[in-house]
């Protein structure tokens, strides 16, 4: 395991160089939603398979900018499905972005989640690195390394409230409780970008992340394998709660096909409490 989290180290440092040099027009392919990408989801992409090919204790890497997964090393044993480099549109104006790795060993899913990694490309590079049953632990890279500046944990209540999906397509309920927390003093903190937004969260103790089901999206956007079970993990040990929009713990589902969506819900305690009621779960 601390092998892969090394080679993901390494990697970082590769995606941000390519962030602050490379090419940022559009390729001429699309990715496995059928979205046009842009050249730097391909060479991130490029990178982690480069950099995961490398280590034969991984079986199999699974891309969100892929449809299917690559078989890498048949006697290897831990699977890597990740997002290479999420908000990827925001970095034309200079905003956060990052990329998202899960490792499974055995299932592809909640059960089999056994590590997740994500990383911020900021003005500095910062990572969270969560092992199955430990607390999450807070990285930045200074001074030429990586530099541990110590475990995360959420408040029972935060202050922040970063809402995805378009408005217009929320359910009525969902407007309603968003708006209950704005009313309540909650500060805004929405970028675009799923990774800056649940690390913020994170870091400031606490509030709530959420991608509802959605007129448009009923299933939600956000991918079970490569973004929200991750994240769900990392939530969990950092004393918060993930569920979906039936109040199931993230961490339980079991998706059907490599790329399936789910609504979501990131958070404290006390927001996710108060989510439960506003969608009438007992």
């Amino acid at each position: 395991m601390n092998t892969i989290i090394e080679t993901i180290k390494e990697i970082a440092l590769q995606i941000d160089n390519a962030i602050k040099n490379a090419d940022l027009g559009y390729s001429q392919s699309a990715n496995s939603s059928g979205e046009e990408q842009l050249k730097l989801d391909v060479q991130s992409d490029l990178i982690i398979e480069d950099m995961l090919g490398r280590l034969p204790i991984i079986k199999s890497i699974v891309s969100e900018e892929k449809e299917n997964a690559l078989e890498l090393h048949e006697n290897g044993r831990f699977t890597v499905c990740y997002d290479p480099l999420d908000g990827s549109s925001l970095v034309d104006v200079d905003l956060s972005v990052g990329s998202i790795f899960g490792i499974y060993d055995g299932v592809l899913s909640g059960e089999g989640l056994v590590a997740s990694v994500y990383v911020v490309y900021g003005p500095r590079i910062e990572m969270v690195v969560t092992i199955k049953g430990e607390a999450p632990v807070h990285y930045r890279f200074m001074n030429r390394n990586f530099v541990a500046i110590g475990n995360i944990a959420l408040k029972s209540k935060g202050k922040l409230c970063a809402p995805g999906g378009t408005q217009q397509h929320w359910a009525p309920y969902h407007k309603a409780f968003i708006d209950g927390l704005f009313s309540e003093g909650y500060r805004l903190r929405y970028s675009g970008g799923m990774v800056p937004d649940l690390h913020q969260i994170l870091l400031k103790g606490g509030g709530l992340f959420s991608y509802p089901g959605t007129t448009d999206k009923p299933n939600g956007k956000l991918r079970q394998l490569f973004e929200v079970l991750p994240f769900a993990l990392t939530y969990e040990a950092a004393g918060g709660e993930a569920i979906n929009d039936k109040g199931e713990r993230l961490l339980t589902l079991t998706p059907s096909h490599l790329h399936d969506t789910t609504p979501c819900f990131f958070g404290s305690s006390e927001e996710i409490k108060a989510l439960k009621i506003a969608y009438g779960i007992h």
